[in-house]
């Protein structure tokens, strides 16, 4: 007879809270109302409606409103390898080199749960996803972590995020024969870096030196200012050991939606599909069939690069509010997240933290102190390093400025607060 039925299993046992609770928590909590939530990064604004629309229509339809095929339903197979071949510059197969997966996330624990056993390797670069870290432990392996190095001015003036640099040395150094996967993220969450075409080559070349495969989280591919690779078309070596990582509900604004893809080589495709059947079966019908329409229907109004210059737009003008104050930031060059130093800001001695927050690094006692204070919520990202690393952002917020510009322009008259604790 087992001793405590009711005991909890390692994989979450003993996890300290996680940093969206404490965020939301205060956030609800917090004495200055409406809250100005720039903390997760979920749009502050609907779909455009041809999007809306499909989705509608989809819900009139018997067949979408039952199970989907588990590795997608044809159509949305077929939009998004229509979508994608002229970036991959070869035809992709819908079939055999498209699956569709329950949100990003749950598409790459599919690839985690599709290729690793118990012990097996997989080198992430630091800071990360959260997500990833129980992704890959959850079927047993383990995360090898791998810097990025922010530029050595960053706490004294505004720099680019292409500036956090990887050291290649150290990467090499991290593999090992258990080495089985290596992770990339870009546009980078929460740094911002898009990986240039020689960093990516760099890394695609050790991982066909060693055999490595490649899991591209690209979630952001369609928000990118300054020039930005795909890593499966430096080469068909490279190709034939990727899995890109797309999702929907970033594309289209609709991250409840919770239908993303992976796209790769269909002697790794397989595997991630059958993962995907034993995770969950199959994906949400009426929005997949609402994605492929507005997939289909998305060059014809505009929306890719109208999408790109709106979101370039809101990070430029949300980002005159650090100029005005004199707080560095990270230039974003791709997605929707901006990373601030706010080294100069002196928080109140006395002030006081709850427990929770106040064993936390420094960047915690900023998110609250900005929450209960001003009533702007951002995340603190030490939560995307290890305690080693914290100390590289402990003086770091992240903004998310995927929000109404009204809401933009509120947080930065709230943000003017900060003025009285700079120094």
């Amino acid at each position: 007879m087992i001793a405590d039925p009711f005991k909890p299993a390692k994989r979450v046992a003993g996890q300290r809270q996680d940093v969206w609770s404490i965020v939301n928590e205060a956030a609800q909590a917090s004495p200055v109302q409406p809250i100005v939530n720039m903390g997760q990064g979920f749009f502050g604004y609907n779909p455009p409606e041809f999007v809306l629309d499909a989705a509608r229509d989809a819900l009139s339809k018997v067949d979408c409103n039952q199970y989907s095929p588990t590795k997608g339903r044809p159509r949305l197979k077929k939009a998004i390898a229509d979508a994608y071949s002229p970036f991959f510059g070869h035809n992709i197969d819908p079939e055999k080199e498209v699956t569709i997966t329950t949100g990003a996330n749950e598409g790459m624990l599919s690839a985690f749960m599709g290729f690793l056993e118990q012990g097996d390797e997989v080198i992430v670069f630091e800071p990360f996803f959260d997500q990833y870290i129980s992704n890959i432990e959850m079927p047993g392996g383990k995360v090898v972590y791998v810097p990025l190095h922010p530029p050595k001015d960053g706490a004294m003036k505004t720099t680019s995020a292409g500036d956090w640099t990887l050291n290649m040395k150290e990467l090499e150094a991290a593999i090992t024969d258990r080495t089985r996967m290596i992770v990339i993220n870009s546009p980078h969450n929460p740094i911002g870096k898009v990986f240039t075409k020689s960093e990516l080559q760099a890394i695609g070349d050790l991982c066909v030196k060693h055999n490595i495969i490649i899991l591209s989280d690209e979630v952001y591919d369609r928000l990118y200012y300054v020039p930005f690779t795909r890593v499966a078309t430096l080469s068909p070596e490279v190709a034939k050991l990727t899995l890109t990582v797309g999702s929907g509900g970033k594309n289209f604004y609709c991250t409840g939606w919770r239908v993303g893809w992976l796209i790769g080589p269909e002697h790794l495709i397989k595997y991630v599909s059958a993962a995907h059947t034993r995770i969950c079966y199959s994906s949400v019908s009426p929005l997949q069939e609402a994605t492929a329409v507005a997939f289909e229907q998305a060059d014809a109004h505009d929306f890719w690069e109208q999408s790109k210059a709106e979101m370039k737009g809101k990070m430029d003008r949300f980002n005159q509010i650090w100029d005005e104050l004199g707080l560095p930031y990270s230039d974003p060059q791709g997605g929707y997240f901006v990373l601030v130093n706010l080294a100069k800001v002196r928080l109140p001695e006395d002030y006081n933290f709850p427990p929770h927050v106040a064993n936390r690094p420094r960047d915690f006692k900023l998110s609250w102190f900005c929450i209960k204070e001003l009533g702007v919520a951002a995340i603190p990202p030490t939560e995307f390093f290890t305690d080693a690393n914290a100390h590289i952002v402990e003086d770091w917020l992240r903004f998310a400025v995927c929000k109404d510009d009204e809401v933009l322009e509120r947080a930065k008259e709230r943000l003017r607060g900060l003025k009285k604790y700079i120094q």
